[in-house]
């Protein structure tokens, strides 16, 4: 972030300063009292088993410089006004926000991040430039790979994992500073209006809408609904003569119907014969896909090490956005062929010294990405027995059932050798049932051998990366691992 003294917090807020001078450097913004260091400012916020608030003096004395707060505490603060509403970008206090106060913080953090963009895109290009991924699904794999084209062309700051609401969005906001080039970012919504919400925090000159799926199509109703919230990211966008680029995914008409929505100039992507960046000649080696990638300035052979063909789309993505900021197709070619998986449980594969392949892509399903997973499983496991474990796709209102029995007739369609349903998710009679995570732990440890490929996917809350973790790493299957964003 810019050099900001506590004071500079207070008017970038609108919040009072508490038993501070003022004068106090914040260097940093955490949400997390066990990750502050000298010069962090404290975010007070409630989690579901505890409340930031209670931590900063704790905070203070690991070294902060203060706490921005919704209430006095016994440490420097940042005190701030009540929230003019509470819904904000998204649901990560909905459960934990009783009076308020979170939401209080939550959008002071947005004015504060604001602050620190406008700083940092005064003047427009060539300052910084800020690029928002949206879609129903990808959208972490195609920030990672933005990430990595990104970086030869100068410092780029990107979310780790899927920071994509109102606490990870601005955080991430935050971690640019003067020396940054590229500010990458994840835009997730469950309703109308989220996204509008998320580009008003940072906004955005490059705009990427990747998909419009079935996920969360239980909160929004209608597919219909969903493309019209992933649009208001290039909705948001400046018009193309201020330096305005909308990358609309040419293969998809609720996304490339976006089109007229935006005063942007907009460069389609695809393997369609009438996209601007393309993919020609697509194959894949070992599940992992290869493509000629053409482009108006000019073309360059691609090899991702990625698995699965699907992600030829995301990685076409950044292949626009990195022409549009400067690179050539050989440095993209290099960087998307050089990219590997960076965020957890997004098609990892790993090999266990018995020659078993474990793929683990249970961070979160819809039937997009479960087909486009089944896909990469019948790619990589030619000529070896299969499975696929699989979960329930949550949030998908009244079309659950429907969606289930597709899946399971794409695994059949595909040639998966064994479905294995965990948990209730109706995948018909044709797979195997088991009724939990850890009773398809204990069968796949009976019945896998040597040279098997094991894919696991469900929504998150199924909770099925632990029983990857647990084939690979012997773990046990009620072993939480995950990180989760809030305030301690």
């Amino acid at each position: 972030m810019i050099e900001m003294r506590l004071a500079d917090v207070a008017a970038a807020t609108g919040g009072r300063l508490h038993r501070a001078s003022g004068d106090e450097r914040v260097t940093a913004v955490e949400f997390d009292s066990r990750a502050i260091g000298p010069g962090g400012l404290f975010l007070a916020l409630p989690g579901e088993r505890v409340d930031g608030h209670d931590f900063a003096a704790a905070a203070v004395a690991a070294g902060a410089a203060g706490v921005l707060a919704a209430r006095a505490v016994d440490a420097p603060a940042v005190v701030v006004p009540p929230a003019e509403a509470r819904s904000g970008a998204g649901t990560y206090l909905a459960e934990h926000d009783p009076d308020g106060a979170g939401a209080a913080v939550l959008a002071a953090l947005a004015r504060l991040a604001r602050h620190n963009v406008d700083a940092l895109t005064a003047g427009g290009p060539p300052g910084l430039a800020v690029v928002g991924v949206t879609g129903s699904s990808g959208k972490t794999s195609t920030k990672d790979l933005l990430a990595a084209v990104l970086a030869p062309l100068g410092p780029t700051v990107a979310p780790p994992g899927s920071f994509n609401n109102e606490l990870g969005h601005p955080w991430t906001a935050l971690r640019a500073d003067a020396s940054t080039r590229h500010l990458v970012l994840e835009l997730s919504a469950r309703g109308s209006g989220h996204i509008a919400a998320l580009c008003r925090v940072a906004p955005p000159r490059i705009g990427v809408v990747l998909n419009v799926g079935r996920a969360h199509l239980g909160e929004f109703g209608s597919p219909e609904a969903i493309a019209q919230a992933k649009g208001e990211l290039v909705e948001a966008l400046p018009a193309g003569g201020d330096g305005g680029v909308a990358v609309l995914n040419a293969d998809d008409p609720a996304v490339i119907g976006m089109a007229p929505r935006t005063a942007a100039r907009v460069v389609s992507v695809g393997r369609s014969a009438g996209a601007t960046v393309r993919a020609v000649d697509v194959g894949s080696e070992a599940g992992r896909a290869r493509f000629r990638l053409v482009s108006p300035a000019g073309e360059a052979d691609v090899a991702l090490r990625l698995v699965g063909t699907h992600h030829v789309g995301n990685a076409l993505a950044a292949a626009a956005v990195a022409l549009e900021l400067g690179a050539t197709p050989d440095s993209v070619a290099a960087s998307l062929g050089a990219a590997g998986p960076v965020s957890r449980w997004r098609m990892e594969v790993a090999d266990r010294a018995d020659g078993v392949t474990v793929v683990n892509d249970a961070y979160n399903a819809n039937p997009e990405s479960m087909r486009a997973a089944l896909t990469a499983l019948t790619d990589l496991g030619r000529g070896r027995r299969t499975w696929a474990v699989l979960g329930r796709m949550a949030e998908l209102g009244a079309q659950e059932a429907a969606a289930h029995a597709e899946v399971a007739a794409a695994a059949g369609e595909l040639g998966v050798g064994t479905l294995l349903a965990v948990g209730e998710p109706g995948y018909g009679s044709a797979a195997r049932h088991v009724a939990d995570p850890a009773a398809a732990l204990a069968l796949l440890r009976a019945e896998v051998t040597p040279g098997d490929v094991v894919l696991v996917k469900a929504s998150r809350a199924v909770g099925l990366d632990r029983v990857a973790a647990a084939l690979l790493d012997d773990l046990r299957p009620d072993d939480r691992q995950e990180n989760e964003l809030v305030s301690r």
